[in-house]
Parts: C-alpha cells; structure tokens; sequence
C-alpha cells in the first residue's frame, strides 16, 4: 500500500470515526402524545426547529389514539418503557401521575417564569407548590356565527344578553336559518359550550370558581343558577328535534350553513374554515352593556417529564424551549384554535384564531368550573353537569331544581379544606 493511498484509508477511518462519535453523542427523546392529529405538526415544524437549535438532542413524536391514551400511558410508565416526555391532560389525570412519583416536578424550570398562575392551574398540586408539566395551549369557548345569516336578517353582533336574544328571534322570525346549532343528546356540549360558556359571567369567573372550591359559595347561589335560567331561553331556538341531535349533527348542520349560531370551542375553528362559510366570533355576552366580560380560556395540553427518563438534562432543554415565545409561535398558528398559554402575546394569522383570543384584551379568563377538585367524588359534579344542562335546555328540570341536585351531590362526599 503505498504512503497517498495509507494517508485516504487512515482519513476515511478518522471521518467514518467521527460520524460514529457524532451520532453516538446525539440522545433521542420520545415524546407520548395522545394528539394523532397533530404528527405531521410535530414532524413537519416542531420539531425541525427545535433540532436546529439544539444539536445532538434528536426527538421524536409517538402518539396513541387518543381515547387509548391514558390506559397506554399509565401501562408504558409502569413497565418502565414510556417515553422520556409526556403529553399531560389537564387536572386530575396528570395530578395522579405526579403523586404517584410518574412524572418529574418542574417547579424550578426557568421557562415556568413564562407563565401565570392561572396558565399553570391544571398542572399544579392543589397547594399551588409544586407544577408538573409546561403549559402549552388553551382552548376559549364563544359562539361562531354565519356573517351571510347576520346580513341576511340584518342582526348586529350582540354584546349583551337581551342583544343576543334579540338577534335568535331575528333569525327565527327570517325562518331562513335554524337560529342555534346545538343538541342535548350528548349531554357534554349542553354543559361545555353552554353552562360553562355563559356561566362565568354570572359567577364572575375564577372569583366563584374558587369560592366553590372552598366553600363560600354553593351552586344554588344566584351566579350558579343564572345562567341556567338564560339555558333554559335557548330551547325555541334549536330547531326541531334537538333533544335528538348529536354532536356532530350540530357541527353538519352549522357547515352545511343551515344554522346561523354555533355555541363554541376554538377547537371548531380548523374544520369549520374548510366549509367555505363567511364567519365570525362573539364572546359570551354580557348582563348588561359595562358590565365585565369573563371567558372560559380552559387550559388543555401540557408536557410533562418522565420521572424515569434517563435523558432528564436533555429533556429540560426541551421542555424550556417548549416554554419559550418561539415554541408558542409555531404552535399557535399550526393549530388554530389551540392558544398559547405563554404570558408573551403570539402573533395570530388565522383571523377566526385572531378573533377568539383577542377576547383576553378585553374579558377576564377563567377555566372550567367542575374540572379542578370538584369531579374527584361520587356522583361526579362534571357528569352531573352534563345531564343537568341537557334537562334544563330540554325543560324537563328547573334550573333550581337542577342547581339543588348537583349541590346535594356534592355535598354528599366534598368537605372543603377549612
């Protein structure tokens, strides 16, 4: 072998060595998700631009179906073969991991600075000490609307409640449109883009939330019952055979534009920019014109730390970044509708997006009521929640009667903390 042909064997050997180096120093995280929905996001933009920042940190998307998602989880974390981050849902769900020693706390994580209080309540332990997993999105209830239906009857958007009614008998004396799409058959749309919609306004929103944690108010108090009176108002306007009518014939009906109003979550806004349909968006309105704007900006997806990954360094890398302005940035505006729970404002391009969470400019946010402590017990105050706002738009309960049910059932196995 003569010395040019030694010196290119010994340079391939050293290049060939080095990329052996190179590869062996990347660590790989896998993080479990249960959005499916959201693979080609991940791939595509997430995680491109975190891997272009951080190199030698390679990571990896790897969701299971999400009504598989928790019995998955809980069975990969028990047999110790989960993934090094995990998709937290909020609340009850993820507290248990954390106490059970599951997930890893995260208390310091400089990127928590990022994020209030409120952001951080559905993953943080009832003494509000100790948080578990980074905020990433919130999903804010409203009610879309068809702008051709409003032109069509001449209606303004309403800002108050006796404006809004006004608008529904517009529409239903026009007999063009159905004036509401929503049905009671499911139940859970009744109470999440009904009574916990409206609701907020009447209890004042984290104010009663947190009086009903502690007990200083009780749902057959007047901001509980309100708004089950203002359901109960809905009824004429839903259309023939609502107490029939699924989820996801409300959804037909409201793309198909044969509705005119659609009780809201932002997580509708994607599929129902695709119908083709000119649309806005209105808050819950208010009693009466001054009076302050709440909204349910209900706290949905967070990511938590394996407490038994063996990359925990890497992980908190990635984890601050999901904590930063930038990671708020591109998923915001990858998925409309999912809002950023960063205390750094996200510039939005979808302008239905746009509309929804310039609500937090002007209204004051809240989360669901039953979610946090509340639904731990039986008969569970969510469930309960969901059959009660169905009977009452129904009319086969009143909204006391409704009130004083759910009331009992709490009472029957909650003794808040004195």
């Amino acid at each position: 072998m003569n010395r040019t042909t030694l010196q290119g064997v010994l340079l391939a050997s050293s290049v060939l060595a080095g990329v052996g180096v190179a590869s062996a120093a990347d660590v790989t995280l896998n993080i479990e998700s249960w959005r499916n929905d959201d693979m080609q996001i991940w791939q595509e933009k997430i995680i491109p631009a975190f891997e272009a920042k951080h190199p030698g940190i390679k990571v990896t998307f790897s969701p299971s179906a999400p009504t598989e998602y928790n019995a998955a989880l809980n069975a990969k974390l028990d047999a110790g073969s989960a993934g090094d981050l995990v998709a937290c849902r909020p609340f009850d769900t993820s507290l248990q991991l954390f106490e059970k020693g599951k997930l890893e706390d995260l208390t310091g994580l400089d990127g928590m600075k990022n994020f209030s209080d409120v952001a951080k309540s559905a993953w943080t332990t009832d003494d509000g000490k100790k948080t578990f997993c980074v905020p990433m999105a919130s999903v804010i209830h409203g009610f879309i609307y068809n702008k051709e239906a409003f032109e069509k009857v001449g209606a303004e958007v309403p800002k108050t409640v006796d404006q809004f009614f006004a608008v529904l008998d517009k529409l239903k004396a026009d007999g063009t449109y159905i004036p509401m799409a929503m049905g009671t058959k499911d139940m859970w749309e009744a109470a999440t883009m009904g009574y916990q919609n409206i609701g907020p306004t009447y209890w004042k929103g984290e104010e009663g939330r947190k009086a009903l944690i502690a007990g200083t108010e009780k749902l057959t108090d007047e901001g509980w019952v309100e708004p089950y009176r203002v359901l109960a108002k809905w009824k004429p306007y839903l259309g023939d055979g609502f107490e029939a009518q699924t989820y996801p014939d409300s959804q037909n009906l409201f793309t198909l534009g044969r509705a005119a109003i659609y009780p809201a979550g932002s997580w509708e806004i994607s599929p129902f920019s695709s119908a083709g349909l000119k649309l806005g968006a209105f808050p819950p309105p208010v009693a009466k014109d001054g009076d302050t704007c709440y909204i349910s900006d209900h706290n949905d997806i967070a990511m938590g730390l394996n407490a038994a990954s063996a990359h925990k360094e890497e992980a908190k890398v990635f984890l601050d970044w999901v904590a930063s302005p930038e990671f708020a940035s591109i998923y915001a505006n990858a998925l409309p509708g999912f809002f950023s729970l960063n205390s750094t404002p996200v510039e939005i391009t979808d302008p239905l997006a746009k509309e929804f969470v310039s609500w937090r400019q002007t209204c004051k946010p809240t989360i669901r009521s039953t979610y946090q402590i509340l639904s731990r017990g039986t008969p569970n105050l969510e469930n309960e929640t969901w059959a009660a706002s169905a009977n009452v738009i129904n009319g086969t309960e009143t909204p006391e009667a409704a009130a004083k049910k759910l009331q009992d059932g709490l009472d029957s196995w909650y003794k808040p903390a004195k």
